[in-house]
C-alpha cells in the first residue's frame, strides 16, 4: 500500500514537471529564445488581450446597422378605486410585448463607428508587434552578452593554463636555486592573479545567464543553458543610411501606429459631427394584454393586439455646448496625433543614424581589436620562449602577459559590440534577428 502511495506522489511530481516544461524549446537558440518570448511574454499577452477587447467592441460595432429587439412579459393583479379607496380586486392581469428600432440617418455616424474600431483594433496588434520588437532587442543583447562571457572564460582558462605550467617551471627552477623568491612570488601572484579574474569571467557568465533567463521569464529552478551557435561571424557590408531610414519609415509597426492614429482621429471628428446632426430612426412595438374574468385568454390577446410602426427623428437643439467641445477637442487630437507621428518618424530616423554611426565605430574597433590581439599574443608567446632561457626578467613576462589580457577583453567587446550593432541595424531594415 505504502509503495503505491509513494508511486502515486512520484507520478504526480513528475506530471507537474513535465507540465512545467513541455511549452520549452528543446534547445535555446537565440532564435529560440525570441518566439518563446513573443508567445509566453506576460506583457505581451496582456496587449493581446487589450486587442481582442478591441474586436469585441468592433463586432459590437457591426452589429449597430441592425435592429435591436427587446421583449417583456408582466404578471400582475388589478387594483380599483371603489368607494372605500383604492382597492385589490385579486383579478390577475398579464401584458406581453415587444419593441425595436433601427437607425436609418445619422450622418455616417454608424459606419464611421465601425471604422474607428476597426482602426483600434489594427492599432493594438501594431503595439504588439512593436513590444515583440522591443523585447527581441533585449534578447538579443541578452544573449550575445553570455556569447561573450563564455569566450572570454575560454581566453582565460588558456591564460590560466600558461601561467600554471610557468608556475611548474618555476617550482623546479626555484627548487635548484636557479630562482630568486621574489620572482617566483610574483608568478604565484600570476597564478592568483589569472584565477580570480577567471572566477569574475565565470560569475558574469552566471549574472548574464539570469538576466535572459528573467526575460524570458523562466522558473528560477530552471536549468537554463543557451546553445553555443558555431560561429559568430562579423560582417562590414552595411546598408545605406537612407535606404534603412526609409524601409523602416514605411514597414516600422510605430510609423503604422501612428498613421492609424491620426486616420482614427480624422474619424472620431466624424463621429463628433454627427453627434450635432439629427437623426432619423424607424421604431415599432407590438403588445397585448389579458385579465381575468374578461373573457377567453387566446382570445383576449387577439383582441387586444397592438402594433404601432412609425418613424422618430431626433434634433438636438441645445445640448450644454457638450457636442461642439467633442468637435473641438476632436479637431485638437487630430492636430496631436499628426506632431506625434510626426515625432516617431523623427525619433526613429535618430535612432536608425545612432544605430549606423555605432556599428561603423564597432566595426573600426573590432578591426584594431583584432590586430592588437593577435600581435599581443605573438609577443605574449615570445616573452614566454625567451623566460624559459632566462634572457628576461618577470616583470617584462608581467607587463606583456597584462597586455595580453587586456587585448583580448579589448577584441570579445569589439565583436559582440559589432555583432549586437549590425543585427540592430539589420533590423530596422526589416530582417529577422539572426545568428546564422
Amino acid at each position: 500500500m505504502k509503495r503505491k502511495f509513494f508511486f502515486l506522489i512520484f507520478l504526480c511530481i513528475a506530471f507537474k514537471i513535465f507540465a512545467q516544461t513541455t511549452n520549452y524549446p528543446a534547445t535555446w537558440t537565440l532564435e529560440n529564445c525570441i518566439e518563446y518570448a513573443k508567445e509566453n511574454n506576460i506583457s505581451i499577452n496582456s496587449q493581446r488581450l487589450s486587442k481582442n477587447s478591441a474586436q469585441q467592441d468592433l463586432l459590437q460595432a457591426r452589429d449597430a446597422k441592425y435592429p435591436n429587439l427587446n421583449g417583456t412579459v408582466s404578471q400582475g393583479l388589478f387594483a380599483v378605486n371603489g368607494g372605500q379607496g383604492l382597492q385589490m380586486t385579486g383579478v390577475q392581469s398579464q401584458n406581453i410585448g415587444a419593441n425595436s428600432s433601427m437607425t436609418l440617418y445619422h450622418a455616417g455616424y454608424i459606419k464611421n463607428n465601425e471604422t474607428s474600431k476597426n482602426l483600434l483594433v489594427q492599432m493594438a496588434d501594431l503595439s504588439v508587434q512593436e513590444s515583440e520588437n522591443n523585447i527581441a532587442i533585449s534578447i538579443t543583447q541578452a544573449y550575445l552578452n553570455i556569447l561573450m562571457n563564455q569566450e572570454n572564460i575560454i581566453s582565460l582558462e588558456n591564460v590560466l593554463k600558461t601561467t600554471q605550467t610557468q608556475l611548474k617551471q618555476g617550482d623546479q627552477l626555484y627548487n635548484a636555486g636557479s630562482l630568486s623568491k621574489l620572482n617566483y612570488l610574483q608568478i604565484q601572484s600570476q597564478v592568483a592573479q589569472d584565477q580570480y579574474n577567471l572566477i569574475s569571467a565565470q560569475n558574469n557568465l552566471r549574472t548574464n545567464t539570469v538576466n535572459l533567463k528573467q526575460i524570458l521569464q523562466l522558473p528560477s529552478n530552471y536549468d537554463f543553458q543557451i546553445v553555443k551557435p558555431d560561429s559568430i561571424i562579423v560582417e562590414d557590408q552595411l546598408k545605406s543610411l537612407q535606404e534603412v531610414q526609409n524601409l523602416a519609415q514605411n514597414q516600422r509597426p510605430e510609423i503604422k501606429y501612428g498613421e492609424l492614429n491620426v486616420e482614427n482621429s480624422n474619424t472620431n471628428l466624424k463621429i463628433a459631427q454627427a453627434s450635432i446632426q439629427p437623426t432619423l430612426s424607424l421604431t415599432g412595438n407590438i403588445s397585448t394584454n389579458y385579465a381575468n374574468g374578461s373573457g377567453n385568454y387566446f382570445n383576449q390577446l387577439g383582441n387586444n393586439f397592438y402594433m404601432p410602426i412609425g418613424l422618430s427623428l431626433g434634433i438636438p437643439i441645445y445640448n450644454n455646448r457638450i457636442y461642439k467641445t467633442q468637435v473641438e477637442k476632436s479637431k485638437i487630437a487630430i492636430e496631436q496625433a499628426n506632431l506625434d507621428l510626426l515625432n516617431t518618424k523623427t525619433i526613429l530616423n535618430q535612432q536608425i543614424e545612432q544605430a549606423y554611426i555605432s556599428l561603423q565605430n564597432a566595426l573600426s574597433q573590432y578591426d584594431s581589436a583584432s590586430k592588437q590581439m593577435e600581435i599581443s599574443k605573438q609577443s605574449y608567446d615570445i616573452v614566454n620562449a625567451q623566460m624559459k632561457i632566462g634572457s628576461i626578467d618577470y616583470v617584462q613576462l608581467q607587463q606583456q602577459r597584462l597586455l595580453y589580457i587586456q587585448s583580448i577583453q579589448n577584441y570579445l567587446q569589439a565583436k559582440y559590440t559589432a555583432v549586437l550593432n549590425k543585427q540592430i541595424y539589420e533590423f530596422y531594415a526589416g530582417n529577422p534577428i539572426n545568428l546564422k
